[in-house]
């Protein structure tokens, strides 16, 4: 597995300026509890087709260490996982689940602080028939996830950067980063005003 560490410094906010809306997760998908802890990992991915959860059950004993779970469910009726299964996630390294699904088990998966981003909870569990192949593409949140992508998630939305430009947005995320981390209020205060002011005039607006 490849170095991601330095995803993890960098928001979903500088990342969707960079790679805009289609790689953006829906505001469905939100972090179950609130946290201010960022996840960042390549992609493992599952689907699971509606009411069975088989094939997450099978993933967390066979994605690597540091890896995010992402899921793509057929419904919102019956749990993808619960308790016990965020616990063995959480004990064999796995960074976080992002699901287009819900769990069960809240309290304990909030006490244990496993991060999950799923559209939220039910107490009804899947069953396990449905076997599916794992690391297909899958579609959660509307955006299409590839094995390896890189998923960047906390309070602010959850931003998948594919794998073939990852080293490519690190290097302009550092750099808007860094860009915005020199620059003080009143220079963008200033800024932010001749720009929006220049297109009011653009469009026959008083600036005022």
């Amino acid at each position: 597995m490849y170095d991601v560490s330095g995803f993890g410094d960098i928001s979903p906010t500088t990342l969707a300026d960079l790679l805009g809306r289609e790689q953006v997760m829906d505001i469905g998908i939100r972090p179950l509890w609130p946290s201010k802890q960022r996840v960042a990992g390549p992609a493992f991915t599952v689907r699971c087709p509606p009411g069975d959860n088989l094939m997450l059950h099978a993933a967390i004993h066979r994605a690597e260490p540091g890896s995010v779970i992402v899921v793509e469910a057929g419904d919102v009726d019956y749990a993808l996982a619960g308790g016990n299964v965020c616990a063995v996630a959480q004990r064999r390294g796995i960074a976080a689940f992002v699901m287009d699904g819900v769990i069960r088990d809240l309290a304990e998966v909030r006490e244990m602080g496993f991060p999950v981003f799923a559209r939220g909870v039910i107490p009804v569990p899947g069953t396990k028939k449905a076997v599916t192949p794992l690391n297909e593409p899958v579609r959660c949140g509307g955006v299409t996830v590839r094995a390896g992508d890189i998923v960047v998630a906390d309070e602010e939305g959850v931003v998948v950067t594919p794998a073939a430009v990852r080293e490519q947005v690190l290097l302009d995320a550092r750099a808007k980063a860094a860009k915005e981390a020199a620059e003080t209020l009143d220079a963008w205060e200033a800024a932010h005003r001749a720009r929006i002011d220049k297109i009011l005039a653009d469009n026959g607006a008083a600036a005022g």
